[in-house]
């Protein structure tokens, strides 16, 4: 696996050393990543190789892993990945395992660019989290809550958008913001430093949603050589 390095002496993400501890630990006191760091047993290169996939994201699911002519390192890989889904479907989520070989882009991003590449938070209407873990290709970015300023609260930026909303800076202009999806997206400050998620990591990061207690933890999908693919669990 690739090494990695979470910040140090960051109080916002905690490591766990179990899938019951990274389950139960609430976010609270700021606390809003969990890692459960781990070094994954089995070939996943083979795995991806095997897939008969094009451009884009094509979902995998039991039945298609299962029928995948691997060696006995590949049949490790794909047992840790369908036990993965397992252990999250039991406490009722909804866990999606995804070849990536490229990811939609903005065609026309405007003054806030709202695809995956850019540093975001996920949002949802009621209590949920985000749960991550990338077992081949580059794996996500993460970027700590005070290395960040979200986009819509830079003056430039705010001048363009509402130039393109067309009207003032009230509630109907954040609504406006928010219906777009321009206040998820973050912009890093001057000697930001970003850190990677790492290979085999499985992570609970925390959510934007009414009442949550903390920050919610701000992440982006990496940019891929060309030909690069990832495999990737999202729940």
């Amino acid at each position: 696996m690739t090494p990695f390095a979470l910040p140090s002496c960051y109080p916002r993400i905690k490591r766990v050393n179990s899938f019951q501890e990274l389950i139960t630990t609430p976010f609270r006191n700021g606390l809003n990543a969990l890692c459960w760091e781990r070094e994954l047993r089995g070939d996943f290169s083979e795995v991806v190789d095997r897939l008969a996939v094009g451009e884009g994201i094509t979902t995998l699911d039991e039945a298609l892993l299962l029928a995948l002519p691997v060696s006995a390192a590949g049949r490790v890989a794909i047992d840790l990945l369908l036990e993965d889904q397992r252990l999250l479907r039991e406490h009722d989520l909804d866990p999606v395992l995804n070849c990536i070989h490229g990811y939609p882009r903005d065609e026309e991003p405007g003054p806030v660019a709202t695809d995956v590449f850019s540093f975001h938070v996920d949002s949802a209407t009621v209590e949920t989290d985000t749960w991550l873990c990338t077992y081949h290709g580059p794996a996500s970015d993460g970027l700590r809550n005070d290395e960040a300023q979200r986009r819509v609260d830079i003056p430039a930026t705010r001048a363009e958008l509402l130039k393109l909303y067309g009207g003032e800076d009230d509630e109907d202009f954040r609504d406006f913001l928010n219906e777009n999806c321009y206040d998820l997206h973050y912009a890093a400050v001057p000697q930001a430093q970003p850190f990677s998620f790492g290979l085999g990591n499985l992570w609970r990061i925390a959510t934007e949603w009414p009442g949550c207690p903390v920050p919610p933890c701000i992440h982006r999908a990496p940019e891929a050589l060309p030909g690069q693919r990832r495999l990737l669990l999202i729940s």
